[in-house]
């Protein structure tokens, strides 16, 4: 970052990922020079890797209380800068992506940013894209303590949240950025099936409880709301996909990818029934 910007800490969560793990960190250290991994005891080469590209390794072992993993990276990750960009294993930063972030001018507390799928070497140019709150500014910012503690599923992660202010910055501003990080994401198989099935466990006893916390932003909230009220998500997950965002212009791989949307919001109504 030039001199007038703050420094951002690019925070990339792990556990056993050596084979996703570097060319993850070959793009973020084009672009930023403070790179930390927090590792979850990995077995394999991970911490190695991490440090032959520069990157801080930090050790993180959960108690089974809150803070979890993202959460407990905000508030002990002594030497960090303010502003933190949490980066997956699997996901890649883009040059646009990358310039976006440093021509910002940082006045909001957070923002949004998206991730495009990249499947079979494919990045989908069109269907859902996942946006979550991954840049934010750590003194305004954390990530909500909810109630799942003893629901089977997501273990020392956080769940399908995001974060939210901290108290007396209620009234500060989220930004979204444009550009892309790549996502690649497997959308079938073995390793699918039992990855999604333990994240529809938890949204489902989530839903039950009426335990997800609020976003911070009221038109995502009601959207969400909406969405989990629905009885037939799955279906209307495929069709917001395939038609409404256009995957469809992405050929069978845009098929694909609905279908596997289909198939996790259709586990997370059976789950919620039983």
């Amino acid at each position: 970052m030039s001199a007038d910007k703050p420094l951002i800490s690019v925070v990339i969560i792990t556990k056993n990922e050596e084979q996703r793990l570097p060319a993850c960190l070959k793009a973020l250290r084009a672009h930023f020079s403070d790179l930390w991994v927090v590792d979850s005891d990995s077995s394999d080469r991970t911490t190695e890797i991490a440090r032959s590209f520069g990157a801080r390794v930090v050790d993180f072992k959960w108690d089974g209380k809150y803070p979890k993993k993202y959460g407990w990276c905000l508030t002990h990750l002594g030497g960090a800068a303010d502003w933190i960009l949490f980066v997956d294993a699997d996901e890649i930063m883009s040059g646009a992506l990358a310039d976006e972030i440093k021509a910002l001018d940082f006045s909001a507390a957070g923002y949004f940013i998206k991730a495009r799928y990249r499947v079979d070497g494919y990045v989908l140019k069109h269907g859902l894209a996942n946006n979550k709150l991954c840049l934010m500014n750590k003194t305004k910012m954390k990530f909500p303590i909810v109630h799942d503690l003893d629901i089977d599923g997501m273990g020392e992660i956080e769940g399908h949240y995001q974060p939210v202010f901290k108290a007396g910055f209620e009234g500060e501003d989220i930004g979204q950025l444009e550009s892309f990080l790549i996502h690649d994401a497997a959308i079938e198989g073995r390793d699918w099936a039992q990855k999604h099935t333990r994240y529809a466990r938890w949204e489902a006893a989530m839903d039950r409880r009426g335990a997800h916390p609020k976003e911070n932003d009221i038109k995502r909230r009601i959207m969400k709301m909406i969405f989990r009220a629905l009885p037939f998500r799955g279906a209307v997950a495929f069709v917001h996909s395939y038609i409404f965002k256009l995957g469809f212009l992405d050929g069978g791989l845009g098929y694909k990818f609905a279908r596997s949307r289909y198939r996790y919001y259709r586990m997370v109504g059976d789950l919620k029934r039983q």
